[in-house]
């Protein structure tokens, strides 16, 4: 039976796949470190913005996965340029003659389990970032006036940080601040009457205000920060709330993190997939290697030509026999073809007297 993809590899084209496939190599194990870095660059941001996130959001899966087969190509990429460079010398490629099999089983199997998922978690995990930041960011707003609440203590400073960092203020805007209670009650005094009056007005007996935390304001206005009675176009000279303002930040703090973790997600999704092209290269070529030299008991320089080839049989034989019980093919053997043999007549010698 014909192997399945056969290549005849003379003495010339042999050194020139060893050498190519050296470098493919060493590319291979750029690629995996910088998807390493990608990892784990992504890995500290989310650390950081994992509370304006809402935990049904699968999106921090992503780095994880990627952490693993940045690994898995980064040793696949040190191990193929070892066995390529000994393959050039007879005598130290005898060791790695053995572990060529495990090396391309190893590779395989990173590629396949983790490479290839880890790409298409970087296609079609952004898509759900957008609600889990609804949420999350939802989330932060509400809790932002509970300094005192144990496990929530550090929200307020968490939002503060975020929109001075990122520069933006509320979730979609400036606005969204006037729909929860950002001052907390301990700060409220009851007694005095605007504060009770705001109370009794809300049904949830809240303290609703158009104002925002000191975090809105951008520093690079030339005018002080306004944060409070934004909505009253009288309250502040020359302030329009209708009109586009320098003031405050403009942009809502969903839009600004969408941007920033699809953007890191699009990088690391861009070094996977050149790192998962490389890795399919690399073990394609370590395979023609492999099958070339045995054919020559390791010696790259043996004399005659000898052919590489992926699988030794054909994929449609080996199909055939692994669907038949016991590793029968189909078909009828050479015996069978060519039919009974006809038994020769059994002469019977003389009676002995």
């Amino acid at each position: 039976m014909a192997p399945l993809l056969p290549l005849a590899l003379p003495l010339g084209p042999r050194v020139r796949l060893a050498q190519g496939l050296w470098v493919l190599s060493w590319l291979l194990v750029l690629a995996g470190g910088l998807t390493l870095l990608g990892s784990c660059r992504l890995l500290t941001q989310l650390w950081h913005l994992g509370p304006f996130l809402a935990p049904s959001c699968r999106f921090p899966a992503l780095p994880h996965a990627a952490l693993a087969g940045g690994a898995i190509a980064l040793g696949t990429g040190l191990g193929v340029a070892g066995a390529a460079r000994a393959s050039l010398d007879a005598e130290q490629f005898q060791p790695w003659r053995a572990r060529l099999g495990p090396l391309l089983v190893a590779g395989v199997t990173g590629g396949a389990g983790l490479l290839a998922p880890t790409l298409a978690l970087a296609l079609a995990l952004p898509s759900g970032l957008d609600q889990g930041l609804e949420e999350g960011l939802g989330t932060a707003l509400a809790h932002y006036k509970d300094t005192e609440v144990p496990g929530r203590c550090h929200a307020k400073r968490r939002m503060d940080e975020l929109q001075l960092s990122h520069h933006c203020c509320g979730r979609h805007g400036y606005k969204d601040w006037f729909g929860v209670q950002w001052v907390s009650s301990r700060y409220l005094d009851p007694s005095d009457q605007e504060v009770a009056d705001r109370i009794q007005s809300n049904v949830d007996g809240l303290y609703l205000t158009d104002g925002v935390p000191f975090s809105c304001c951008n520093p690079h206005s030339p005018r002080p920060c306004l944060q409070s009675r934004l909505s009253d176009p009288y309250a502040h000279p020359l302030f329009d709330p209708r009109q586009p303002n320098l003031n405050l930040w403009a942009r809502g703090c969903h839009a600004a993190l969408l941007e920033h973790l699809q953007g890191l997600a699009g990088t690391l999704g861009s070094s996977l997939a050149v790192t998962t092209m490389l890795q399919t290269l690399v073990l394609l070529g370590l395979r023609y290697l492999q099958t070339a030299l045995e054919g020559l008991g390791g010696a790259i320089d043996g004399e005659g030509e000898t052919q590489g080839y992926l699988l030794p049989r054909g994929l449609k034989d080996m199909l055939r026999s692994a669907c038949l019980p016991g590793g029968a093919t189909l078909g009828p053997t050479p015996e069978e073809t060519s039919g009974p043999k006809e038994q020769e007549p059994v002469t019977e010698g003389p009676p002995e007297s």
